[in-house]
C-alpha cells in the first residue's frame, strides 16, 4: 500500500479530483456524490481512496461493482472503466481537499449544492445517491431530511441520501452500507 507521511498529505490541503463520470456514448444511471475529497484521495486522485473507507468494498457486497478495487496506489484506469461501464459516476459535493469534512463551511457546501444541480442536468443520471446525512442537511438547507430516499426528485433524479462511509462514521459497517447502497443501484437498474 503507498503510505504518504502528514506532512505530504498536508501538502494536497485544497487540492481537486475530478470527477467520474462516463464518457461518451456511456450512461450514467448512478451518480455517487461525496461529501468533498479527503487528503488521501487527492493524494491519489481516487475518489474515497483513505484505507479505512468502505465505498468500494460496500458496493461489491451489494453487487452494483461486480470486480473487486484495490485501491493500494490508487485507481487503475482499468477500474475507471469498470465503474464508467457500470453506468456509476462519482463527485463531490465541494472540490477541495481537507483532512475532515468538519473544515468545510455552510456556504462551501451551499455552493456545492448548486453546483450538483448543475451537474445533475448535465449527466443527467435516473439516480443520485448523496453519502453522508449531515452534509446533504447543509447543502441544500434540509434540516429534517432522513437517510433513504428523499421525497422530491432532484433535477429530474430519484434522490437517496445514503450514510458516508468514511472510517470516522464507526457505526456504520460494510454490511450496512452494502445494503443502504443497494437501495439506489436497484433503483438505476444496476442490480436486481
Amino acid at each position: 500500500m503507498a503510505g504518504f507521511t502528514r506532512a505530504e498529505l498536508e501538502s494536497f490541503r485544497g487540492a481537486e479530483v475530478p470527477d467520474l463520470l462516463p464518457g461518451p456514448g456511456q450512461e450514467v444511471r448512478l451518480l455517487f456524490v461525496g461529501i468533498n475529497p479527503g487528503l488521501w484521495t487527492a493524494a491519489t486522485q481516487t475518489h474515497f481512496a483513505h484505507p479505512g473507507n468502505r465505498f468500494y468494498p460496500a458496493l461489491l457486497r451489494a453487487g452494483v461493482i461486480t470486480r473487486a478495487i484495490d485501491l493500494s496506489a490508487g485507481m487503475t484506469e482499468e477500474d475507471r472503466e469498470h465503474l464508467r461501464g457500470r453506468g456509476i459516476g462519482i463527485t463531490n459535493l465541494v472540490r477541495r481537499a481537507t483532512a475532515r469534512a468538519d473544515e468545510l463551511t455552510a456556504t462551501e457546501l451551499s455552493e456545492g449544492g448548486e453546483r450538483l444541480r448543475a451537474t445533475v442536468r448535465t449527466a443527467v443520471p435516473p439516480v443520485v445517491a448523496v453519502a453522508g446525512i449531515t452534509a446533504y442537511r447543509s447543502a441544500f438547507g434540509e434540516r429534517r431530511a432522513r437517510v433513504g430516499e428523499q421525497p422530491e426528485p432532484f433535477e429530474g433524479a430519484r434522490l437517496w441520501v445514503v450514510p458516508n462511509p468514511s472510517g470516522l462514521n464507526a457505526h456504520e459497517t460494510v454490511a450496512t452500507l452494502a445494503s443502504a447502497y443497494a437501495e439506489p443501484a436497484r433503483a438505476a437498474g444496476l442490480i436486481d
